[in-house]
Protein backbone atom coordinates (compact mmCIF):
# COMPACT_ATOMS: atom_id res chain seq x y z
CA UNK A 1 0.00 0.00 0.00
CA UNK A 2 1.22 3.51 -0.50
CA UNK A 3 2.87 5.12 2.36
CA UNK A 4 1.93 8.89 2.55
CA UNK A 5 4.87 11.22 3.44
CA UNK A 6 4.42 13.57 6.60
CA UNK A 7 5.66 16.37 8.67
CA UNK A 8 5.51 15.86 12.58
CA UNK A 9 5.63 18.55 15.08
CA UNK A 10 6.24 17.22 18.07
CA UNK A 11 4.54 18.27 21.28
CA UNK A 12 5.85 20.38 24.35
CA UNK A 13 6.66 17.37 26.96
CA UNK A 14 4.01 13.96 26.93
CA UNK A 15 1.77 14.66 24.32
CA UNK A 16 -2.12 14.08 24.93
CA UNK A 17 -3.75 13.28 21.84
CA UNK A 18 -2.89 14.19 18.02
CA UNK A 19 -3.86 17.18 15.89
CA UNK A 20 -3.77 15.95 12.18
CA UNK A 21 -4.33 18.81 9.42
CA UNK A 22 -4.74 17.57 5.43
CA UNK A 23 -4.17 19.99 2.98
CA UNK A 24 -6.15 21.09 -0.04
CA UNK A 25 -5.90 20.71 -3.52
CA UNK A 26 -2.36 21.30 -5.38
CA UNK A 27 -0.65 21.76 -1.93
CA UNK A 28 1.39 19.39 0.14
CA UNK A 29 2.15 18.34 3.88
CA UNK A 30 3.96 21.67 4.36
CA UNK A 31 1.09 23.70 3.40
CA UNK A 32 -0.69 23.53 6.90
CA UNK A 33 2.56 22.79 9.07
CA UNK A 34 2.31 26.42 10.60
CA UNK A 35 -1.53 26.39 11.53
CA UNK A 36 -0.61 23.46 14.21
CA UNK A 37 1.49 25.78 16.18
CA UNK A 38 -1.60 28.48 15.77
CA UNK A 39 -4.71 26.43 16.75
CA UNK A 40 -2.11 24.09 19.53
CA UNK A 41 -0.09 27.21 21.24
CA UNK A 42 0.55 25.10 23.96
CA UNK A 43 1.91 22.40 22.02
CA UNK A 44 0.11 19.63 23.38
CA UNK A 45 -0.83 17.51 20.86
CA UNK A 46 1.39 15.28 18.44
CA UNK A 47 1.11 17.80 15.23
CA UNK A 48 0.92 15.51 11.97
CA UNK A 49 0.33 17.17 8.18
CA UNK A 50 0.52 13.97 5.85
CA UNK A 51 0.56 14.81 2.01
CA UNK A 52 -1.89 13.44 -0.28
CA UNK A 53 -0.65 10.53 -2.44
CA UNK A 54 -1.50 11.58 -5.98
CA UNK A 55 0.48 13.83 -8.19
CA UNK A 56 -2.27 15.22 -10.55
CA UNK A 57 -2.32 18.59 -12.47
CA UNK A 58 -1.46 21.29 -12.23
CA UNK A 59 0.88 20.27 -9.68
CA UNK A 60 0.90 19.53 -6.27
CA UNK A 61 -0.22 16.99 -4.19
CA UNK A 62 -3.98 15.54 -4.18
CA UNK A 63 -6.27 13.41 -2.43
CA UNK A 64 -8.39 13.17 -5.54
CA UNK A 65 -9.09 13.68 -8.69
CA UNK A 66 -12.10 16.62 -9.33
CA UNK A 67 -14.79 14.84 -10.05
CA UNK A 68 -17.50 17.77 -9.30
CA UNK A 69 -19.14 19.50 -6.32
CA UNK A 70 -19.76 17.79 -3.54
CA UNK A 71 -18.72 14.48 -5.50
CA UNK A 72 -15.19 13.19 -5.79
CA UNK A 73 -14.33 11.06 -8.83
CA UNK A 74 -15.00 7.67 -7.34
CA UNK A 75 -12.16 5.66 -8.74
CA UNK A 76 -9.35 8.02 -7.33
CA UNK A 77 -11.37 8.76 -4.20
CA UNK A 78 -11.78 4.88 -3.86
CA UNK A 79 -7.75 4.59 -3.94
CA UNK A 80 -6.79 7.05 -1.74
CA UNK A 81 -9.30 7.12 1.04
CA UNK A 82 -8.26 3.64 2.54
CA UNK A 83 -4.24 4.87 2.46
CA UNK A 84 -5.33 7.68 4.92
CA UNK A 85 -7.69 5.69 6.79
CA UNK A 86 -4.59 3.69 7.09
CA UNK A 87 -2.28 6.16 8.25
CA UNK A 88 -4.68 7.40 10.98
CA UNK A 89 -4.61 3.96 12.48
CA UNK A 90 -0.99 3.73 12.61
CA UNK A 91 -1.27 6.95 14.47
CA UNK A 92 0.53 6.32 18.18
CA UNK A 93 -2.50 7.22 19.88
CA UNK A 94 -5.83 5.95 18.90
CA UNK A 95 -8.21 7.58 16.78
CA UNK A 96 -10.35 8.80 19.38
CA UNK A 97 -7.43 11.02 20.52
CA UNK A 98 -6.98 12.39 17.16
CA UNK A 99 -8.50 16.07 15.96
CA UNK A 100 -8.60 15.62 12.48
CA UNK A 101 -9.03 18.91 10.09
CA UNK A 102 -8.50 20.00 6.54
CA UNK A 103 -8.63 22.48 4.02
CA UNK A 104 -11.31 21.97 1.00
CA UNK A 105 -9.72 18.54 -0.13
CA UNK A 106 -8.61 18.48 2.77
CA UNK A 107 -11.96 19.10 4.88
CA UNK A 108 -13.77 16.46 2.55
CA UNK A 109 -11.22 13.53 3.38
CA UNK A 110 -11.86 14.69 7.05
CA UNK A 111 -15.60 14.05 6.76
CA UNK A 112 -15.08 10.79 4.66
CA UNK A 113 -12.57 9.36 7.67
CA UNK A 114 -14.81 10.81 10.77
CA UNK A 115 -18.23 9.52 9.05
CA UNK A 116 -16.76 6.93 6.81
CA UNK A 117 -18.12 2.76 6.72
CA UNK A 118 -17.19 0.93 9.80
CA UNK A 119 -14.59 4.11 10.28
CA UNK A 120 -13.60 4.25 13.87
CA UNK A 121 -14.50 8.16 14.90
CA UNK A 122 -11.28 10.79 15.93
CA UNK A 123 -11.90 12.98 19.01
CA UNK A 124 -13.40 15.45 16.62
CA UNK A 125 -13.49 17.63 13.29
CA UNK A 126 -12.43 20.55 11.97
CA UNK A 127 -13.58 21.54 8.19
CA UNK A 128 -12.75 24.36 6.73
CA UNK A 129 -14.04 25.56 3.17
CA UNK A 130 -15.09 21.51 2.04
CA UNK A 131 -18.24 19.60 1.53
CA UNK A 132 -19.76 15.87 2.68
CA UNK A 133 -18.23 13.72 -0.42
CA UNK A 134 -21.02 11.38 -2.07
CA UNK A 135 -19.24 8.85 -3.13
CA UNK A 136 -21.66 5.30 -3.63
CA UNK A 137 -18.68 3.50 -2.09
CA UNK A 138 -17.58 5.81 0.57
CA UNK A 139 -21.49 6.43 2.13
CA UNK A 140 -21.52 8.73 5.17
CA UNK A 141 -23.15 7.69 8.56
CA UNK A 142 -24.66 10.30 10.48
CA UNK A 143 -25.79 7.69 13.40
CA UNK A 144 -24.66 7.77 16.93
CA UNK A 145 -23.28 12.06 16.30
CA UNK A 146 -25.11 13.55 19.34
CA UNK A 147 -22.95 15.47 20.91
CA UNK A 148 -19.66 14.96 19.02
CA UNK A 149 -17.78 17.80 18.95
CA UNK A 150 -17.45 19.75 15.12
CA UNK A 151 -16.36 22.97 13.72
CA UNK A 152 -17.60 24.26 10.20
CA UNK A 153 -15.98 27.18 8.72
CA UNK A 154 -16.62 28.83 5.25
CA UNK A 155 -16.29 31.55 3.59
CA UNK A 156 -19.60 33.39 1.99
CA UNK A 157 -17.64 34.55 -1.02
CA UNK A 158 -15.76 31.16 -1.67
CA UNK A 159 -15.91 30.81 -5.43
CA UNK A 160 -14.34 27.21 -5.50
CA UNK A 161 -16.39 25.52 -3.27
CA UNK A 162 -19.76 27.98 -2.40
CA UNK A 163 -20.52 28.65 1.37
CA UNK A 164 -23.89 27.01 0.77
CA UNK A 165 -22.17 23.76 1.01
CA UNK A 166 -20.63 24.61 4.03
CA UNK A 167 -24.07 25.51 5.38
CA UNK A 168 -25.02 22.03 4.45
CA UNK A 169 -22.87 20.35 6.63
CA UNK A 170 -23.63 22.75 9.65
CA UNK A 171 -27.63 21.53 8.96
CA UNK A 172 -26.98 17.79 8.66
CA UNK A 173 -24.46 17.78 11.27
CA UNK A 174 -26.82 19.80 13.94
CA UNK A 175 -29.54 17.65 12.93
CA UNK A 176 -27.82 14.54 13.63
CA UNK A 177 -27.42 15.36 17.17
CA UNK A 178 -23.78 16.88 16.48
CA UNK A 179 -22.54 20.00 18.88
CA UNK A 180 -21.53 22.55 15.84
CA UNK A 181 -19.56 25.59 15.93
CA UNK A 182 -20.35 27.24 12.62
CA UNK A 183 -18.15 29.77 11.39
CA UNK A 184 -19.07 31.67 8.09
CA UNK A 185 -17.25 34.87 7.39
CA UNK A 186 -17.13 37.02 4.28
CA UNK A 187 -13.82 35.30 2.42
CA UNK A 188 -13.08 33.31 -0.33
CA UNK A 189 -11.55 30.21 -0.55
CA UNK A 190 -8.86 30.66 2.23
CA UNK A 191 -8.66 30.35 6.10
CA UNK A 192 -9.85 33.41 7.53
CA UNK A 193 -7.60 35.17 10.69
CA UNK A 194 -11.11 35.27 12.32
CA UNK A 195 -11.47 31.59 12.52
CA UNK A 196 -8.60 31.06 14.62
CA UNK A 197 -9.65 32.12 18.05
CA UNK A 198 -12.76 30.40 17.88
CA UNK A 199 -10.79 27.04 16.46
CA UNK A 200 -7.97 27.38 18.75
CA UNK A 201 -10.48 27.24 21.83
CA UNK A 202 -12.51 24.08 20.08
CA UNK A 203 -9.29 21.89 19.39
CA UNK A 204 -7.95 22.98 22.99
CA UNK A 205 -11.23 21.81 24.41
CA UNK A 206 -11.84 18.77 21.82
CA UNK A 207 -10.29 15.91 24.06
CA UNK A 208 -11.62 17.01 27.51
CA UNK A 209 -14.37 14.46 27.84
CA UNK A 210 -12.26 11.55 26.89
CA UNK A 211 -9.66 11.43 28.85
Amino acid sequence: MTQLVSRVREAEGEATGALVLLHGRGADEHDLFGLLDVLDPERRLLGVTPGGPLNLPPGGRHWYALGGIPTPEPRTFDETAPVLAAFLDALPFPIKRVVLGGFSQGAVMSWAMALGPERPRPAAVVAMSGFLPRVEAWPLSFEGLEGYPVAIAHGSYDPVIPASFGREAVETLTAAGAAVLALETPVPHTVDPAWIEPLRAFVATALDGDA
